[in-house]
């Protein structure tokens, strides 16, 4: 169930890719403003994952569950109907303020429910691999679903996913909750929500370093100030203070935010563009052309990297993959765009493997050492990391493709954040101050 809605949650970041070019003309939305479609969900969603991963901690985490997802079921068929471009980006940015609510609740029940040690890995292992085939799946979804019905189906198809998922999730959860501690310090939470979101929009608006700088500072100073706000005056901060003080897990949560810039929306977005402005294909070939990334990812995510875990510290793996999905994206930059092969299927096997080596240990690391009463913060710090990666990428890295004309800078970008990951991830996510899987019974 958790993995379920966790897919129907991550999709809708990529189902709009392959049909926004329709999107676009149906709309008579501007080059300069058709990203919105994607970043209006993608930043909100990010924006209040904080708040929504201590929601469940707070409120109970069945009541956070089946709320955030009759939000994000209601906004998709108000976006399905949406008669302007307006309406359409409104309705995304409602669509994250569901996710954001629900999302982090569906890796909470995962940690709750399976112990440190091998069984949770296993268990993080298919969350995240889920969470990498909804981009995947969402491009095939969307290009079906827009060639056979039409571009507003890839929205109102949550629908009949969402409810069925809400049905199941008041099935399946206890009515007796575990939360009920507390109450959320609201005035933190919502400079906390505005400098996550400010971030975002400041790097998408800037038009210059000067710009950038004072909005970074202004962003800053807000951040700041919901911190402090938060850790001396809430009993009950969205990022407790103990996950401040794990290393390991704010280590792996920088990481994460390197790895979203990669692995998040921008990869599919420009690949969409790619295909069908470049290559000539259709939504539906282009949303194909996503299966090798989405099938390789998986498999090595899920059966290939628990084992390496086994045997090797997690930090080591993770900077393995990182450096293979380097080599990936820098192959991507350089290809030439006359064949399928060496355009997309070629890296995307590489880029594919070091994914899925890549984001299973990161999800061990960012949960190591956490208890249960911190385990919704310590899901939304996660999720907020990965998801505010992919925003701030799409926002840094649209610009530089020139009206979605070249992609050679932002893939080359993509390889030089993948080598610094995987550069870094040796010396913050060391051995000694992680638990590993074999051997966490035994302690």
């Amino acid at each position: 169930m958790a993995s379920a809605a966790q897919l129907m949650l991550v999709l809708d970041v990529s189902v709009v890719n392959v049909a926004l070019p329709h999107i676009q003309s149906d709309l008579a939305i501007p080059d300069g403003s058709v990203q919105w479609v994607a970043s209006a969900y993608a930043l909100v969603f990010a924006g209040g994952l904080l708040v929504g991963g201590r929601l469940a901690d707070v409120f109970g985490l069945r009541s956070v569950f089946v709320t955030g997802l009759t939000v994000f079921v209601l906004a998709s068929v108000v976006g399905g109907l949406a008669s302007s471009a307006v309406a359409l980006i409104g309705a995304r940015a409602l669509q994250g303020v569901g996710a954001a609510v629900a999302s982090p609740a569906t890796f909470t029940v995962l940690t709750r429910s399976y112990p440190e040690g091998s069984q949770r890995t296993r268990a993080v292992a298919v969350w995240t691999a889920v969470s990498l085939v909804g981009g995947g799946l969402g491009n095939v979804v969307g290009g079906f679903l827009t060639d056979a019905v039409s571009w507003r189906a890839v929205l109102l198809i949550n629908l009949p996913i969402g409810c069925t998922v809400i049905v199941a999730a008041l099935l399946v959860l206890p009515r007796r909750e575990f939360g009920r501690r507390g109450r959320i310090d609201v005035v933190g939470a919502t400079l906390a929500t505005v400098a996550l979101v400010g971030i975002t929009v400041a790097v998408s608006e800037a038009t210059s370093a000067p710009h950038m700088a004072a909005a970074a500072t202004v962003v800053t100073v807000i951040a700041g100030a919901g911190c402090v706000m938060q850790q001396r005056h809430s009993r009950t901060p969205l990022v407790p203070a103990r996950l401040l003080r794990n290393r390991v897990v704010m280590a792996g949560n920088g990481l994460m935010l390197l790895t979203g810039i990669c692995f998040q929306a921008p990869v599919w977005l420009f690949l969409t563009y790619l295909m069908q402005r470049d290559m000539g294909f259709t939504p539906l070939q282009a949303g194909i052309g996503f299966v090798p990334l989405t099938v390789v990812t998986m498999l090595v995510g899920t059966l290939v990297a628990p084992r390496i875990l086994k045997r090797s510290a997690p930090g080591s793996v993770i900077a393995a993959g990182a450096a293979v999905a380097a080599v990936g994206f820098a192959w991507q930059a350089l290809a030439p765009t006359d064949s399928f092969s060496t355009a997309v299927l070629g890296p995307a096997v590489v880029i594919g493997i070091g994914g899925g080596l890549l984001n299973t240990p990161l999800g061990v690391a960012v949960t190591n050492g956490v208890a249960d009463a911190d385990a919704g913060g310590a899901s939304g710090v996660m999720n907020t990391a990965k998801q505010l990666g992919g925003a701030l990428g799409l926002a840094a890295l649209t610009p530089l493709t020139a009206d979605y004309t070249t992609f050679t800078t932002a893939f080359e970008i993509m390889a030089a954040l993948m080598a610094a990951v995987a550069v870094t991830a040796r010396w913050t996510i060391r051995p000694q101050n992680c638990i590993e899987p074999d051997h966490i019974h035994e302690r």
